[in-house]
């Protein structure tokens, strides 16, 4: 049986949430549904896609991620269904599928499904929720869409660049801790540093430097400047028992830079 996640940036204040989910009850009511957030910043499909991407893996194969983050039909934007790394997606096409998948899909299509209400602002409910529980009772994706052979708007905020002296990437994440997330991958540090000594310099002006990486918080002093790559291997600036975000100023899109010396 598979699994119905949701990701959006509805809110828990409100009645929308609880609205998709008895959409997909309505029609499935033994549907097993997992929030992965509702606390998406408004309209922001990094933030969405940074979250889809580091957990999708974790739920069993076939599982449906419906993204509802700006989600309104326009001029270039449309409804996909994303079949991908032995998983579905549903969401619009505003770059939000480049940013959580590092592979070709294996199938794409452009949604045509009729909805319920003449209101055209809610098609997480009433178009996402009709993709899903047409995938959940095995039906297939040609049956809901026009297939593409690939997606009209492309993101990559997620990739650093790279010289054979120098990592440049960017905060992409501050989570709830005040721990930034940068793009920067210890795949990536190893191949670069090949064993020579390194200095990270944080913000447009380098006003803080880390010349150190350690495997846990608690290996600096409460309150210090701790670098380490988490659980999926990315390089995170964070304060132990503190907030980067609060005590060092740190923001999304803020420069990260790593040069390596002998």
């Amino acid at each position: 049986m598979s699994i119905i996640t949701l990701t959006t940036d509805l809110g828990l204040n409100d009645h929308y949430v609880a609205s998709v989910k008895a959409n997909i009850l309505r029609q499935i009511p033994e549907a097993k549904i997992v929030d992965i957030t509702h606390l998406v910043s408004p309209f922001n499909i990094s933030h969405a896609g940074y979250v889809v991407k580091n957990c999708y893996k974790e739920f069993p194969p076939k599982s449906i991620h419906i993204i509802g983050v700006e989600t309104e039909l326009k001029e270039k934007t449309c409804h996909l269904a994303v079949y991908a790394d032995n998983h579905y997606f549903i969401g619009a096409e505003n770059g939000i599928f480049s940013l959580i998948l590092d592979v070709k899909p294996d199938e794409i299509v452009e949604l045509n499904i009729d909805q319920d209400s003449d209101s055209m602002t809610f098609p997480t409910k009433n178009i996402f929720t009709k993709a899903a529980c047409h995938i959940y009772r095995g039906g297939k994706l040609n049956l809901i869409g026009k297939p593409k052979n690939n997606f009209s708007i492309e993101k990559s905020i997620f990739h650093a660049s790279f010289d054979q002296n120098t990592i440049r990437g960017s905060v992409i994440h501050i989570d709830s801790y005040g721990n930034a997330l940068t793009n920067i991958n210890k795949e990536l540090f190893n191949k670069i540093r090949k064993e020579r000594n390194f200095s990270i310099n944080l913000g447009s002006k380098g006003h803080y430097k880390i010349s150190e990486i350690n495997t846990n918080y608690s290996l600096v002093p409460q309150g210090e400047v701790v670098a380490l790559f988490i659980s999926n291997n990315q390089l995170e600036i964070a304060i132990n028992k503190g907030s980067a975000k609060n005590l060092m100023g740190l923001s999304v899109n803020d420069i990260v830079r790593i040069e390596f010396y002998d």
